[in-house]
C-alpha cells in the first residue's frame, strides 16, 4: 500500500514513516522544510525505493498544491494528516488571537487541504482511508481544566470536519476517522508525557488497517474505542 503522512518530519509523524519503511510500505512523507528534516533523511536514505520526501506545509494553499502535483497520478491508499502545532498555551488574559487563528488554521484547515489536494490520489486507490490526528483535547466533553483555547478549538473544529467528510465521502468508498494518539514523548507532547511514540503508533497503526466503513466520522483512541465530542 501507499500511505502519505503529513509532518513527516518528527515526533509522530517521523515514527509513522519509521514503522511503516519498516514493514516494506511504500510511504510519501511531507516535511514543511525537508532540508532541515535530518532523520527523515536518514530514514529516505535506508529505504530508499520505499520512502519518498515531498515539501509541503499545510497551512499553504500553493504549497499543498504543489505537493499534490509532485505525487503525481500515483495511487494513495492512506492519507493520515498528522500535521500540527500546539501554538501559545496560554490563560484567556494572554491569549494572542493571531496565534488562535494560526493554529485553527493548520490544525484544522490544513487537513482540508491536503484531503482535497489528494482526493483524485485517494480515488486510485481501492482503500480509501483519511485518518486525521486529533487529541484528547478537541473533546469538549472531556474538557475539565480549560485553557489551551487555540489547540482546543482547533482539534475541536477538526473533529467536526472529519464527520462532514465520512458523511460526504461515504458513497466513495472512503473511511475517514479522526484519532487521539495519546499524551506522547514528543517535542509537542514534552518528557513528562507517560506514553513511548513507538508505542502510540503502533497501536495507531493497527486500528487503522482494521478500519471498515461503519467508523467513518468516528473519534478513535489508540488504545480501542471511541471518545466522547
Amino acid at each position: 500500500m501507499r500511505w502519505v503522512i503529513s509532518g513527516a518530519n518528527r515526533g509522530i509523524g517521523l515514527e509513522l514513516v519509521r514503522q511503516l519503511s519498516e514493514r516494506g510500505e511504500q510511504v510519501v512523507a511531507l516535511a514543511r522544510d525537508p532540508g532541515r528534516a535530518v532523520e527523515l533523511a536518514a530514514l529516505r536514505e535506508r529505504s530508499r525505493e520505499r520512502t519518498r520526501v515531498v515539501g509541503c506545509d499545510v497551512g499553504s494553499d500553493a504549497s499543498v498544491s504543489a505537493a499534490a502535483q509532485a505525487i503525481g497520478d500515483l495511487p494513495v491508499d492512506v492519507l493520515v494528516n498528522n500535521a500540527g502545532v500546539m501554538g501559545t498555551m496560554t490563560s484567556l488574559d494572554g491569549l494572542d488571537t493571531q496565534d488562535v487563528v494560526h493554529t485553527f488554521d493548520v490544525n484544522a484547515v490544513g487537513p482540508l487541504r491536503v484531503t482535497r489536494a489528494l482526493l483524485s490520489a485517494l480515488l486510485r486507490a481501492s482503500t480509501r482511508k483519511v485518518v486525521s490526528i486529533s487529541s484528547g483535547m478537541g473533546s469538549i466533553g472531556d474538557n475539565t481544566s480549560g485553557g489551551a483555547y487555540g489547540y482546543r478549538m482547533s482539534k475541536a473544529a477538526l473533529n467536526m470536519a472529519n464527520r462532514s467528510l465520512g458523511l460526504e465521502l461515504r458513497d466513495r468508498g472512503f473511511t475517514c476517522v479522526v484519532m487521539n494518539p495519546g499524551w506522547v514523548q514528543t517535542d509537542m507532547g514534552g518528557g513528562g508525557a507517560p506514553t513511548p511514540v513507538r508505542e502510540s503508533v503502533s497501536r495507531m497503526l493497527s486500528i487503522i488497517e482494521g478500519l471498515t466503513p461503519a467508523q467513518s466520522g468516528s473519534f478513535l483512541d489508540y488504545r480501542g474505542g471511541t471518545l466522547e465530542w
